[in-house]
């Protein structure tokens, strides 16, 4: 039997579902036995429905296979913690809107919507932009990797997977959304408005001189480009252009720069992605001025020898 791979990209080729008995190890913990896991029915009597003033967090467990619930409980069993699953993308989807988690574990390839296509969801959504994700998965590659983080995780892991170290990267996703004022799936903090009204450069200046962390979303008017970047302390780590996966970080920026016409939305999000830019912001703004000069100068010289000026 086969099913859709949905690795890095919604067009990748099928793969084949690994065995049942495979499968069973390929949880949290190599080779970890069945009867270690709490019984059902113990874990229902802790992963209860939090009651007015409990501290427990939420969270929203989503893989199409039963045994990954059962391990992902087990491991986090010693913490405050209440659970509740889901099979497909879409079916977790619509149980963040109707009762936003304090965090997602999930998979990737699954039918119906994938892993990749569920955190895009999430991040594209006011209530939930700020909801932890983390991937727990058996695509261990590195391009799966880069790719989860791109498209907004806040951390990854791979199948199979230390207990402990689930448990720890769980507490301190936990930690760090508390941290920031966001104990739970509230608003996202931010500001929107046009680039007519403030020029791209200067916003990104005040967003590095805030030490601004978060998502800067772009939408050129006129156009159906839209865009990306991604910062943290200030800085811009990422940019991406939607549906062109071509344009990205440096030349990108390079190029919107000059945008003059459009809207803008800044969400405070955690940021967790390696930093592809690798330059502060008043150096890509100098070097995309610099850029822009010399465009205009090469277009002087051809208007001149167009004209015979030269000649």
């Amino acid at each position: 039997m086969k099913r859709r791979g949905d690795g890095v990209g919604d067009g990748e080729a099928r793969s084949e579902v690994e065995p049942t008995s495979r499968r069973r190890r390929d949880g949290v913990g190599d080779g970890e036995a069945r009867s270690e896991v709490e019984p059902t029915s113990r874990r229902r009597a802790w992963a209860r429905r939090p009651e007015e003033g409990d501290m427990e967090a939420r969270i929203l467990i989503v893989d199409d296979d039963p045994w990954t619930p059962e391990v992902v409980s087990s491991a986090l069993r010693d913490g405050d913690y209440v659970f509740s699953t889901a099979r497909d993308g879409c079916v977790a989807l619509a149980k963040a809107l109707r009762e936003p988690p304090q965090l997602v574990i999930s998979g990737v390839r699954m039918p119906g919507m994938s892993g990749w296509r569920l955190v895009r969801k999430l991040r594209a959504h006011r209530r939930l932009s700020a909801t932890p994700f983390i991937f727990l998965t058996d695509m261990t590659h590195a391009a799966s990797r880069r790719h989860g983080f791109r498209v907004g995780a806040d951390d990854y892991l791979g199948k199979p997977c230390d207990p402990r170290e689930l448990a720890l990267r769980v507490a301190n996703a936990l930690r760090r959304s508390r941290s920031r004022g966001a104990p739970g799936p509230v608003e996202a903090r931010g500001f929107s408005g046009a680039i007519e009204d403030i020029s791209l450069a200067s916003l990104l200046v005040l967003l590095e001189m805030e030490h601004k962390t978060g998502m800067l979303v772009l939408s050129r008017r006129g156009s159906r480009e839209r865009c990306r970047l991604f910062l943290r302390e200030g800085h811009i780590v990422a940019a991406f252009l939607d549906g062109d996966p071509s344009r990205v970080h440096r030349e990108l920026l390079y190029a919107i720069v000059g945008w003059s016409a459009g809207v803008f939305e800044f969400k405070s999000l955690p940021v967790e992605m390696r930093d592809e830019v690798g330059s502060s912001t008043t150096h890509l703004l100098m070097e995309a001025m610099r850029r822009s000069d010399e465009e205009g100068r090469l277009d002087e010289v051809d208007v001149c020898a167009s004209s015979g000026e030269f000649m």
